[in-house]
Order: structure tokens, then sequence, then C-alpha cells
């Protein structure tokens, strides 16, 4: 099934899809043409996956089409990295835009002839004053602002100071080019917004060609005018803006009028959604990148092993809606792993190993026991464990004195090895510290499989690894980057990080199928959780990122 049928089978309906709906219907548009418009200063996070599934899975729905449209209007915060990282995590994520790959950069020409009509016209002028100036006659949200001094030049005045403005004559900051709108509205982006300003810098796209730079919120609405784009589905914040848009596309000879509809952004507890945040992170090595597993990050989240099935089905079960809210970090993972109990193969690891001496095996002699690759899937099939003498087992699965509920290894007690043997715990041996370093046990070989035939019954199954077969490798244990469901609520974001945010276990084993493993697949480490290999990765170190654990422990112990 392809990502617009698992869309339109599983999607559900929204106030989005019937606006849609009911403009087809009425025969509006022909065709539905939506956008996703990111701007290239940052890595794209779960936020943004909010609205690339809305807006591919809405035009994929209804038989229309989505645009890639890239923003970039502010060359001293963009890069070409960017550009990339966001086009792969579109990609995979599960949509493709086709030929439809845009950037406002492409108009560049187009929306300064429009800002010379609007100066044609009196409806834009050139003001001299410095930001600080301008900020101070902007009013307030209950006083209205005060007009410039500048803003009754002549259009003749005016054209000649643009151009020179774009002719490169002014430093950074001398000018600005505005909208002649209302200096008194109530709605503050309507009064006398800027539209231009000056710029020094190299464009990834346009290079130094430009001098100025239309401002996003001159260029974001055109742009889309442009592409014929019918629903411009933004989230919330931009509500107070649309009246802006809407008065360029009355006052402009732009080719369609399309319509703005927001929608609630998504907010995740334990998260921040601020790409200027997630920048600071990165550049103070908080993190180890943009792509740490840690990070809200799209790339975050799959080189974390999250699957773009589990990022669709959460963004499914959130829904669309128009009133912001903060979803609980449990409706995250229990897409995740509703999705990977389905999907992920079954794999055995010991994190945190206590070696296990069965002193009743045959010295020397090996074995393979059988082991299911997917409990969910019988097609999966199985594959062969090595079995021997030496095993490791958890370290948790042993006490010394164990109470009652306890129904794992202890002195005299007997489990089940899985897909192995019953053994009994004889002997706990102990190192100069006292410290359990090894355990003695004998093994039923009649249980082989793991089934006694005189049916008896073990309440403890635990699973190993065996010395002689298991590799080395490193583990890595992933917590939510913040202590507090509200990072912002304390003021301080740095304060709210949380120190706990990555274990590292140096000295685990895993099966030795995992040297062969999908470097791009998660599997279930069994009893443990989810984990896929990291990119950091070497021939003889072998690193695995926690996926997820396999039920929410964190958030309860901090409840």
């Amino acid at each position: 099934m392809s990502v617009a049928e698992k869309i339109e089978t599983e999607g559900g309906r929204d106030f989005v899809r019937d606006i849609i709906a009911d403009d087809l219907a009425k025969g509006r548009h022909k065709q539905i043409v939506t956008r996703f418009p990111p701007e290239p200063n940052g890595y794209l996070h779960i936020g943004h996956a909010k609205s690339i599934c809305l807006n591919f899975g809405a035009a994929a729905e209804f038989g229309g089409r989505c645009h890639l449209r890239f923003d970039d209007t502010n060359p001293t915060r963009e890069e070409q990295e960017y550009i990339d990282s966001i086009q792969r995590d579109v990609r995979w994520l599960g949509f493709d835009w086709g030929e439809h790959l845009y950037y406002a950069s492409d108009y560049f020409e187009q929306l300064y002839r429009w800002a010379e009509h609007l100066i044609e016209h009196g409806l834009a002028y050139v003001d001299d004053q410095n930001p600080a100036k301008m900020r101070a006659a902007r009013g307030t949200l209950t006083e209205p602002g005060r007009n410039s001094p500048y803003r009754d030049r002549t259009v003749s005045e005016n054209l000649d100071l643009f151009r020179r403005m774009r002719a490169g004559e002014f430093p950074n900051g001398a000018r600005v080019l505005r909208a002649r709108i209302d200096m008194a509205a109530g709605n503050m982006n309507l009064r006398d917004p800027a539209l231009y300003r000056i710029l020094h810098a190299e464009h990834p796209r346009t290079g130094t060609a430009w001098s100025i730079y239309p401002t996003y919120d001159f260029a974001h609405g055109q742009s889309d005018a442009i592409e014929g784009i019918t629903h411009s589905i933004c989230t919330l914040e931009f509500e107070d803006h649309r009246p802006l848009y809407d008065w360029f596309i009355e006052h402009l000879p732009v080719p369609s009028r399309p319509r703005q509809y927001e929608f609630a952004r998504l907010n995740l507890a334990y998260t921040v959604m601020s790409k200027r945040f997630l920048k600071s992170l990165v550049d103070e090595g908080r993190v180890s990148g943009w792509d740490d597993p840690r990070m809200p990050t799209i790339a975050g989240l799959r080189r974390r092993g999250i699957p773009p099935e589990a990022v669709r089905e959460f963004v499914r079960r959130v829904g669309v809606a128009r009133a912001n809210s903060t979803v609980d970090l449990a409706i995250f993972e229990s897409a995740v792993r509703d999705v990977l109990n389905r999907t992920a193969p079954r794999r055995m690891a010991v994190l945190r190993p206590l070696k296990l001496v069965i002193e009743n095996y045959p010295e020397g002699e090996a074995e393979e026991v059988e082991a299911q690759n997917s409990p969910e899937d019988a097609a999966a099939g199985s594959r062969r464990l090595p079995f021997g003498r030496e095993l490791y087992i958890e370290r948790d699965d042993f006490l010394e004195d164990p109470p009652k509920n306890f129904y794992r290894l202890g002195p005299g007690r007997e489990v089940r090895l899985r897909y192995a043997y019953f053994v009994t715990c004889r002997e706990a041996v102990k190192n100069a510290a006292g410290e359990v370093v090894e355990l003695r046990c004998t093994y039923d070989p009649q249980t082989r499989g793991g089934n006694a035939p005189d049916g008896r019954r073990v309440r403890g199954t635990i699973h190993w690894v065996s010395a002689a077969g298991g590799v080395p490798a490193e583990i890595r244990l992933y917590n939510p980057l913040f202590t507090r469901p509200d990072p912002g609520a304390g003021g301080d974001l740095m304060a709210a990080l949380n120190p706990d945010s990555l274990e590292v276990l140096s000295g685990a084993v895993v099966e030795p199928s995992m040297v062969e493993n999908n470097a791009d697949e998660t599997v279930q480490f069994e009893r443990q959780g989810y984990f896929c290999r990291d990119r950091d990765s070497a021939p003889g170190h072998l690193v695995f990122n926690r996926t997820i654990g396999l039920r929410d422990s964190w958030t309860k112990a901090r409840a």
C-alpha cells in the first residue's frame, strides 16, 4: 500500500479536509494544490512532520499535488545543508513532490517588480529610520503607532531610493521598504510592515546578485499566488498575518488568489519545537549534532530508529484541530511501539552482562538452538543461535536474596533460558569486593527448546547470549532531553535540560547475527526494548541506540 493509499484509508477527516471537499464539490477549484514551505535555516523537527503529512496527505487524498518550496529569503541564516536535509526528511517520511520543487528565490525578480508596483501606486515607501526608532513608533496593542517622517515621500523619490538600494549603494540597515497601510490598525502586522531590507550577503542560490531581500511576509503569500496554490495551510501563529497576506493579494496583479487556513501546531511534552533553540544546542555542543537521537528533529528520530510509519501514525492519532494543545509523550511512544511490535525482528542482547557457567554441560562442546524472528509474523521464520557451557545473562536477572515475586534466578532457583534449557543456580561466585561476578549452574538436558517432558513449569524465562559466540557492543540509552513536560515554563530552557538524557553502556554483548544486521533496521532486543545500529558503528565496534523501551518507565519515574 502506498503512502497516499494509507492516508486515504486511515487518515480520517478533519476541518481542513472538509473545507477542501466542499470547495471541490462546489466547483471552486478543479484541482487541489497545496505546498510545504519550510525556511532552510535549520533541520526539520517532528512538528514539521504534522504539516508535511497534512499538506502532502490532503493533496494525495483528493487527487491533487503538493509542492515543496523553500522560502529562502534570509541568506544570513540559510545553508545548502538545510536544503538537502529537508528534502531527505520529506522523502524519508514517504512523500515526493515530483517535478514541483520551488524556491522563493525563483521569484525574486517578480517580487521586486511587484514592490515597485506598490510604490507606483502610493502603497509603499522607503524609510530611513533605524530599527530602534521604527519599533518605538510602531505602538502597542492598546496604542496606535506613529507615522514615519518619511511616509509621504513622493513616488519618484521612493522609486529612486529603492532602485539604489537594489544597486547596493547603501549599507545594511540604512533603509527599508515599507508597505503604506495603517499605523493605527488594530492588527500590528498592518502597521506599515517592512517589505525589503538591505542585506549585503551571499545567497545559497542567487549568490551576490541581490543586495536587498524580501521579508518572509512579503514573499510568502505571493509565492503561493505564483504557484497557483489553492489552499495555503499554515499553523495558528500565522493567523494574524492573514490580513496582511490578503492585503498584498488585493493590491498586486497576482495570477491567483490563494486562501490561507490555519491549524494548531504540534506541541509535544518534554520537547522544544524552536529551530533557533535547537540550533543553539548544536552550536554549544550540548548534543552531538542536528541528528543526535535525543533531538526532536526528523533526522534525530531517524537515527534513533523511529520508523517513518510510526511518525505518520502519530500524526494521524493527534489529528488536525484549530486549538493549540500539548500532546502527551506517551501518545507518540505508543504509536512507535505499535509499529515496531509488528515490524521489528527479535534479537538477543545482554546490556549489563553477568557470566553464567553450566557446570554439567560438556566442556568444549557447543550447539545451536532455534529462535523465532517474530512472534507477530510466522513468515519471518527463525534463526540459529550458538549455545554452550558459558553464557551471559542480564545482571538484573539474578538476586542473592530474591523477594517472593521475583521470578528470575536466585540460589537454588530454576528458570528457563529462552529457546534453550532449564537451568538451576547452584552458586554465586564473588570477587574480593563481595560483588557477584559469576553464576555456577546446572541444566536439564531433557528440556531442550525450553519445555520439560515431565510437565514441570518454571515461572521465569530469561534471555542470554553465548560467551563464545556473542559480539561486544556499545549501547546508548536515551531519555527525554528535558526534565519537565513544559521546558519553557521555567524561563531558562537550558536549565531544564536533562542531565540523564544519555547513558552509555560499553560492555554489552549481542548475538552474532547483529554483525550482518541491516544498519537501518530497528530490532527488538528481547525484554530490553527496541534498538538500531548507530552510524558511529565501525568494524569491530558495534554501537546501538535505544529507539524506545518496551514500556514507559521514564515518565513514571518522574511522576
